[in-house]
């Protein structure tokens, strides 16, 4: 593994990136809650230590990712979604900051174990009293995430954080031991680690539509989830490169995965992630385009269920190309010494498939 710095390339992107019109709004509040729970340093929180400084915060866009990648959600809903993932970064940096530069091992799967306390299956469950800004995002969460239309995911929901918070264990372990993943393992691996299997829930929330039962476990919809989700997380360690390997040194990243596995160069492991990306997002293409309305029709949906899986499948492709705008442009991903690549041109509307 090595850590020299590249230029990174421009991803396909072939859905065209909208804005929510809630995003002044967003924009104008977005410090309040990090700063409530105690995520920012200094304000009223200042006797406890902090995630971010303030610069630290705004350098990371999180409301234009949030408005990017929900272009209609409701400002009740984007809200949410944006507290969401808040919490998800500041758990990711909390946990690089004080277990993944440290070395902390025993630290880590303490503090996961103790997370966990704060992801019950059910609701109204008492939980813990929260000790670190990190547990008490996540217990306001708990508050807030789960409305009554949406109660049937809240179990689904809590077991994929958990799924996220546990693959942070592992890759501190891969870290550690500098075991590098192997190519097949690592794509699952990344689904968990990137926090993917919570995203058919946020687009779920922010449209307001709901994956008809009849086809939600079928093969086609099943293999559209899994191109959806792998396009989030695979694309970001090409995006996060300079930042995960060339400054933190991690080997959790497709890249390392790919040099390691197949024996290349990292220029040559930097064209293959980005190959590999683009034919997951042409199969979720492929699938959405071509064998989803068959199954519609096979499974004989009726109209609302149609409408609703076309509203949710729209979410999805404005999810896709709202992480794609905030890969190329935000600051959190961008080298000191400037941007890292330019934006590619804009895409098409995601239209109905059914």
């Amino acid at each position: 593994m090595t850590g020299q710095t590249i230029k990174l390339p421009i991803l396909w992107m072939p859905y065209s990136t909208r804005v929510n019109p809630y995003l002044p709004a967003l924009h104008a509040e977005s410090e309040a809650w990090a700063r409530e729970m105690g995520m920012l340093v200094g304000g009223e929180q200042a006797a406890r230590r902090g995630i971010w400084t303030t610069s630290q915060f705004h350098a990371m866009a999180v409301d234009q990712l949030t408005a990017w990648a929900l272009p209609d959600a409701s400002l009740a809903d984007l809200r949410l979604n944006h507290r969401f993932n808040l919490w998800a970064l500041a758990w990711d940096d909390h946990f690089a900051s004080a277990f993944k530069q440290t070395g902390d091992l025993a630290g880590a799967q303490a503090f996961t174990a103790r997370l966990h306390a704060f992801l019950p299956p059910e609701p109204g469950a008492r939980l813990p009293e929260p000790v670190n800004a990190v547990e008490r995002g996540m217990a306001d969460l708990q508050k807030r995430l789960f409305p009554p239309r949406l109660a049937h995911w809240r179990r689904r929901l809590n077991e994929a954080l958990a799924r996220y918070i546990d693959a942070g264990v592992q890759e501190l372990v891969n870290s550690r031991t500098g075991r590098v993943p192997d190519v097949i393992e690592y794509a699952q691996f990344r689904r968990e680690s990137f926090a993917a299997y919570t995203a058919p829930y946020s687009v779920e929330l922010s449209t307001g539509a709901r994956v008809p039962e009849r086809i939600r476990r079928s093969r086609t919809f099943g293999a559209l989830l899994d191109a959806f989700m792998d396009y989030m997380g695979l694309a970001n360690d090409i995006a996060s490169y300079h930042r995960e390997v060339h400054d933190e040194r991690d080997v959790n990243n497709l890249v390392v995965v790919l040099e390691t596995s197949l024996g290349i160069s990292v220029p040559e492991a930097m064209r293959a992630a980005a190959d590999l990306v683009t034919a997951r997002l042409r199969h979720f293409e492929h699938l959405r385009r071509s064998e989803l309305p068959v199954l519609v029709r096979r499974a004989a949906l009726s109209r609302v269920e149609r409408t609703e899986l076309d509203a949710w499948v729209r979410g999805a492709c404005g999810f896709l190309s709202g992480l794609h705008a905030w890969y190329s442009g935000a600051p959190r991903y961008a080298p000191a010494d400037g941007p890292w690549q330019e934006r590619a041109p804009a895409g098409r509307r995601c239209v109905p498939a059914s």
